[in-house]
């Protein structure tokens, strides 16, 4: 099986930290177009899938074969992306989750540790560069590793990604802390696969029929499939990757550091998404102009599979205009002057219908109670959580021998 050792790569403290700890990772065609995917929070690499078939023409992984490195192009023949040279793409579990080590303490999870796992892949791999994709806690990572080495980064894909911290709280209302409730009680596979259908994707995808089935139906076993074979995350994992996402943050120097660089970004988003909302994808977006493109399509978190073809070819998009230095400005489809979040843009439109000081004092008061309401119900989820944990542990007491 195909692992990375993080520490060989690595020197000092880096290496030491993460001495024993393994990425497990699976390549798929060849090619001299590199693609690495980072898979979000409790996903495994194999949650790529659709786009690793529609990019790399295949599912068969490269497994028993060497590193690939950066080959000749004129030996390499892949059969997905269509410039010359072909694809190879590069999909891994992230630390905490599937084949990969799992570290038991929490300060061992955070986006830019596990950015620098990523670049021992890539170290591993012999990749100097890579196109980098990443999906949620996957694309915070990713905005890690743009800062952390921009100058190994073709170009980059962020999808359904927030800012991490307060950002990470999902839609607040009854549906969601609903889903939040059945995601803390979920022991089975069965149980996690009917809450993770709810989570990734909208009530009118899953209501479809594909035959004489809904696609509920069908998911809902491929999903029971696949976490009975990878098994369910362990505590030390999730509680780990909850950390990571939590404590994740872009500093405007970071944001700088990848602008400097000047390849093309796509942020991609599905505007239902209930656990990562469109809004905060649109903020960065704007951070990062002028070289991203928000791409917003009607589907759920998971919105990669759930519009696999419009992803796929705003993926293939994003390449051929840096394969072809497409200039940020042909490539960004945001105005030159960003209106900014829709707050700001209420604000604006008050000012302008003759509103005074008074208003925007209202509106950013409302923006900090919401935020605030956020806060507390992710301090609820995770109290909830821990109490639970807590009365596990308690071990009933005999009467018996309480009166001796």
């Amino acid at each position: 099986m195909p692992f990375c050792d993080v520490g060989a790569s690595q020197n000092g403290v880096d290496a030491a930290l993460n001495n024993g700890i393994k990425i497990f990772y699976r390549t798929f065609g060849r090619g001299s177009t590199k693609i690495l995917m980072i898979i979000g929070l409790a996903g495994t690499h194999d949650s790529w899938g659709p786009q690793i078939k529609g990019l790399a023409g295949t599912v068969t992984a490269n497994d028993g074969e060497s590193p690939a490195g950066d080959r000749n192009p004129d030996e390499e023949k892949g059969g997905g992306h269509n410039a010359g040279g072909g694809v190879e793409v590069c999909a891994f579990d992230n630390r905490g989750m599937g084949r990969s080590s799992v570290p038991t303490k929490k300060s061992e999870y955070t986006t830019t540790i596990m950015a620098k796992d990523a670049i021992a892949v890539m170290d591993h791999l012999g990749w100097r560069k890579a196109h980098v994709f990443g999906h949620s806690m996957g694309a915070m990572i990713a905005c890690k590793l743009a800062a952390m080495v921009p100058e190994r980064i073709l170009s980059l894909a962020l999808l359904n990604v927030t800012g991490g911290g307060y950002e990470c709280f999902p839609k607040f209302d009854r549906q969601t802390f609903s889903i939040a409730m059945r995601f803390l009680k979920a022991k089975t596979p069965e149980q996690r696969a009917a809450v993770d259908l709810d989570t990734h994707y909208t009530k009118e995808y899953l209501g479809g029929y594909v035959g004489p089935k809904t696609r509920r139906e069908i998911l809902y076993q491929e999903y029971v499939k696949g976490i009975s074979a990878t098994g369910m995350q362990s505590s030390y994992g999730f509680d780990g990757q909850i950390n990571a996402c939590w404590t994740h943050k872009m500093s405007q120097t970071e944001l700088d550091w990848i602008k400097s660089a000047g390849f093309l970004i796509s942020v991609i988003h599905g505007r239902h998404d209930i656990i990562a909302q469109v809004c905060h994808a649109k903020r960065l977006a704007e951070k990062l102009h002028p070289f991203s493109r928000m791409v917003e399509l009607h589907g759920g978190h998971l919105v990669s599979h759930e519009r696999t073809e419009e992803v796929n070819q705003a993926l293939l998009e994003l390449i051929n205009a840096s394969e072809n230095k497409i200039s940020s400005h042909d490539w960004t489809n945001l105005p030159t002057k960003s209106s900014g979040w829709v707050v700001t843009q209420m604000s604006s439109n008050i000012t302008k219908s003759g509103g005074g000081s008074n208003q925007s004092y209202i509106i950013n008061s409302l923006q900090k109670l919401n935020l605030i309401l956020l806060y507390f119900f992710g301090l609820f989820v995770l109290a909830f959580g821990h109490v639970k944990r807590a009365f596990r542990t308690l071990k009933p007491v005999r009467v018996g021998a309480a009166l001796t």
